[in-house]
């Protein structure tokens, strides 16, 4: 089957579900666009900052899309092309897609509360204390996971042959002697984000505080990509892993609290454009490359070495392609952050809907640039090589390959721009991911205190404190972690709070007399699809292994999560009964 049939069945997926299902929501929960938002009610220039709806759609996009629908399915692709992008479509319009929406719509007529408030108010403040606390592991997971993420595509190496160039090139930086020389491309990336951190107060300076037109910014941001990648090409940032992981650590510590648009939204319009470009020429090369005649060079289904590298396809490949189709940490951004930045409340289906497609989108063209990209034999030595090789796996590395040889082949690039382009792109949903989900750790961490003293000491109640806190514990766990040890329970955690964030929005939805079918079903079977991933890993992996960080997550998580659907169960018990009731008296 040819990759353009493909791809564009699932575009006409998105459309299709857009033009109708995204209204046929939007009705069902009452979108009124004459409502006030809390961005206009509660405007203090910090958290809660009115802002033109093209670059809240960036900032959010660019914070969820995160490392996920890259390293998911790239790792999913391991079962075969056909259960990953079943996933993705299916997934994508009728589990995330409506997960975003409806947290972001609920969090608006709720002032701008979080996931964890709404749970207070549809599940009591037992429901509230569990949803929070489980929100906070969540998220020292996700963050954990991008921190080290983001410093291997940081650090990558590639051997100049890969990127068909000779070993007398001249163009990128190199270390080691004969044999042993490569390619420092994380370098390029390394600095392209210094400098488009550098650049980034100064154009929140200039949208938002002198008004200056979306257009003229996104022409500035243009520049100060362009910019920073010339510079990484001739100034690559060679730093040891460490280090890196250091230094974002400090750089988030200090994000997380100063004011949203010093660096949160700025950072986030300007690596849009990175992300955006990477998207439309990825899309090019596919189609490019598919009307020459490409190759499928993936089997359609690969279910036996799934299961022998990653476990049963259910519920494995449901966790593995987490953000992607559907994903808890985007309730967190939805309702941490983008909800305080919505002038209009029909800005959250375009916001909502339309983001979360275009994500899966993006995760889709992530398979196709795979499949057609790179060999299936030379993807497993990349992804899953042999234990005995003692290599780690790099699935930065194999999508950015692929992307390499998919533009060289489709659009006549070099591979090198290609490679170094995915590098990239990866790099700026990572980096602007942690941003938020740091900033979103310091929400949860306040609201805790608040909950478990009745007037909380001053230092608790300090950002600069929560967002240590959350920092320390998000670089403990990254330093002792690789990311294919983290990422099958950071899939089942992010999972299983979207399972949480949509049983409390249906409750919502109960209370005031509206259809919930739509969110229910889906809560439903991400429920019961990642409690059983969860309780695989820990009786198959984490017990056996002695993992003793991973275990006391894994276990909490668990109970958490039992305590949050038996007090469902409990309300919705004293629902039916005060119905009955009702009814009687009438």
């Amino acid at each position: 089957m040819n990759i353009i049939i493909i791809l564009s069945a699932i575009i006409l997926c998105f459309f299709l579900a857009c033009r109708f299902y995204a209204r046929y929501i939007s009705k069902a929960m009452g979108l009124d666009h004459r409502r006030i938002t809390p961005a206009l009610e509660k405007d203090d220039g910090r958290d809660y900052v009115p802002t033109k709806t093209p670059v809240v759609f960036a900032h959010h996009f660019a914070s969820i899309a995160g490392a996920g629908p890259i390293i998911g399915p790239t790792i999913a692709l391991i079962y075969g092309w056909g259960p990953a992008w079943l996933w993705v479509v299916i997934g994508g319009i009728f589990f995330g897609a409506v997960h975003d929406f409806s947290a972001i719509f609920v969090s608006i007529r709720e002032g701008g509360k979080s996931i964890a408030e709404i749970a207070r108010k549809t599940l009591g403040k037992n429901g509230f204390i569990m949803m929070i606390a489980f929100a906070i592991i969540m998220l020292v997971l996700v963050n954990a996971t991008f921190l080290n993420a983001s410093v291997t595509a940081l650090t990558s190496m590639i051997e100049p042959a890969q990127l068909n160039l000779n070993s007398e090139q001249h163009i990128f930086r190199e270390i080691g002697e004969g044999a042993d020389k490569k390619i420092v491309i994380g370098g390029i990336a390394s600095a392209s984000v210094v400098v488009i951190t550098l650049f980034a107060p100064l154009l929140g300076f200039l949208y938002l505080k002198k008004n200056v037109p979306v257009i003229l910014c996104s022409l500035f941001a243009i520049i100060v990509c362009v910019l920073s990648v010339t510079i990484g090409i001739y100034r690559p940032i060679t730093l040891s892993p460490l280090v890196w992981m250091t230094s974002i650590a400090v750089y988030t510590w200090i994000a997380a609290g100063i004011p949203v648009w010093i660096f949160l939204q700025s950072r986030d319009f300007i690596n849009v454009h990175i992300l955006y470009a990477g998207i439309i020429i990825l899309v090019a090369g596919i189609f490019s490359y598919g009307f020459k005649g490409a190759q499928i060079n993936f089997p359609a289904t690969n279910i036996v070495e799934g299961v022998d590298n990653i476990g049963y396809i259910w519920p494995a490949i449901f966790i593995t392609i987490a953000c992607g189709a559907i994903s808890g940490f985007h309730s967190l951004c939805g309702t941490g952050t983008t909800c305080k930045q919505l002038k209009s409340e029909y800005s959250t289906r375009q916001v909502g809907y339309y983001a979360m497609l275009l994500e899966s989108f993006l995760a889709a063209s992530v398979i196709a640039v795979l499949v057609i990209g790179i060999d299936f034999s030379h993807y497993k030595q990349l992804v899953f090589p042999a234990l005995s090789s003692g290599q780690k796996g790099n699935p930065i590395l194999a999508f950015s390959l692929a992307m390499g040889h998919t533009l060289g082949n489709g659009l006549g690039l070099p591979v090198a721009f290609g490679t170094i382009f995915g590098m990239l792109l990866l790099e700026g949903f990572i980096v602007t991911s942690l941003d938020t989900a740091v900033r979103l750790n310091r929400y949860l961490f306040e609201e805790l205190w608040h909950v478990i003293f009745s007037r909380p000491p001053a230092f608790l109640r300090h950002y600069m404190f929560n967002s240590g806190l959350a920092v320390v514990l998000m670089f403990c766990l990254a330093r002792n972690n690789t990311v294919a040890t983290i990422w099958s329970i950071f899939g089942a955690a992010n999972q299983l709070l979207a399972a949480l964030s949509l049983l409390a929005v249906s409750f919502w939805l109960l209370n005031n007399g509206k259809r919930l079918w739509y969110t229910i079903i889906p809560a439903s079977f991400m429920l019961i699809t990642t409690i059983s991933m969860l309780v695989i890993l820990l009786i198959t992996n984490y017990l056996p292994n002695g993992n003793y960080p991973l275990i006391i997550a894994s276990i909490l998580l668990l109970c958490l999560a039992a305590g949050i659907i038996g007090t469902a169960i409990n309300v919705y018990g004293r629902y039916l009964r005060n119905s009955c009731k009702m009814v009687v008296r009438t």
